[in-house]
């Protein structure tokens, strides 16, 4: 595992894996030329959706042992093994510290917080607005004090600053393992934090402070790689090789430019990981997160998955893209596509 180790920190401030170019002011500089000039579709013209999710489904176990809900960008209910992880939720209008300005979601959300199944453990890969939704967090750790939270080192202390319990937190450093029990006795999964190639922090002065990490989750009969943010970098393949294959990759595909490729890979390095992660044989079925929900990068809101479809039609990956809020099955060497967004 040579890429593979616990996180290194300069001072206060976390240590990427291996080098990365992060974006300050001078990006920002070259940004606003293109934001100024820049003629894509962005934003949806025509109002998204509604979408439902029918909570009576979750009254049923999946079938297959592995169902997932979208509710867009990545937040995700991953029910495997009998567990249910709940993943960056974030039911806010707008993705950013005040909520009368910032990036505003394409589409409501397809369910209240109210009306979710019972959640074994709420996974947080780290602390950016898109993927920590304070209102939101701070709504469930009212709705259920008990539940299980697992994060990445130093994000506990934002969660306890929203009412989550301190012993309800598991903490984690890179290649670092929690085990969560589900609602059955004898039902377990184990969670285990790797590197991403990405960054943290919630204002100007506290980048880094706090870890980021992508995720296994890997339950008696089902292993789902969850990829977070995190631009294209050599330890994919290390990660793969700690398990014998997953039944489901999710990998980032939206907020990408070339600019700043080195957080974020886009489709193109999406691809690029899935193959390095074993490709179809053992990597499982692909499914694009990170895109769809929020506009946050000069492409069309649209391009990202436009892109992936090219992709995977050339390199023949088997995409798994459901709905949003629609609880789906994941079944082996199914494919799963849904063009709910391809309207004119």
């Amino acid at each position: 595992m040579g890429l593979l180790k616990r996180a290194e920190k300069d001072g206060r401030r976390f240590l990427n894996p291996v080098p990365a170019a992060v974006g300050g002011f001078s990006i920002a500089l070259k940004v606003l030329p293109h934001y100024l000039s820049n003629k894509e579709e962005t934003e949806p013209r025509i109002p998204l959706g509604p979408f439902h999710t029918d909570a009576a489904l979750y009254a049923e176990a999946p079938a297959s042992g592995l169902r997932v809900t979208w509710f867009g960008h990545s937040s995700l209910l991953v029910e495997i093994d009998g567990v249910r992880v709940l993943i960056d939720p974030i039911w806010e209008q707008r993705a950013s510290p005040m909520q009368w300005f910032g990036p505003k979601r394409f589409f409501a959300p397809t369910l209240a917080l109210e009306d979710l199944p019972p959640v074994d453990v709420v996974l947080i890969s780290h602390d950016h607005y898109d993927h920590f939704g304070a209102q939101t967090l701070r709504r469930l750790a009212t709705l259920n004090p008990k539940i299980r939270w697992v994060t990445s080192l130093g994000v506990g202390e934002r969660l306890r600053r929203l009412g989550v319990e301190a012993g309800q937190i598991q903490e984690l450093d890179w290649t670092q393992s929690a085990e969560v029990s589900g609602q059955a006795a004898g039902v377990s999964l184990k969670i285990t934090a790797w590197p991403s190639k990405h960054f943290s922090g919630r204002g100007l002065f506290d980048r880094f402070t706090t870890l980021w990490s992508s995720f296994v989750l890997e339950g008696p009969k089902h292993r789902v790689y969850f990829g977070a943010d995190s631009g294209w970098w050599e330890g994919f393949a290390e990660i793969a090789a700690q398990y014998d294959g997953f039944d489901l990759t999710m990998l980032e595909i939206g907020a990408f430019s070339p600019l700043w490729s080195d957080i974020h890979m886009g489709p193109d390095g999406a691809a690029r990981a899935y193959q390095d992660l074993g490709g179809p044989e053992k990597a499982g079925l692909l499914m694009p997160i990170h895109w769809g929900l929020f506009n946050l990068a000069l492409h069309g809101w649209r391009q990202p998955m436009e892109r992936m479809m090219e992709v995977a039609q050339s390199e023949g990956l088997p995409l798994w893209s459901p709905q949003p809020g629609v609880p789906s099955e994941v079944t082996s060497g199914d494919r799963l596509f849904s063009a709910w967004w391809h309207h004119k």
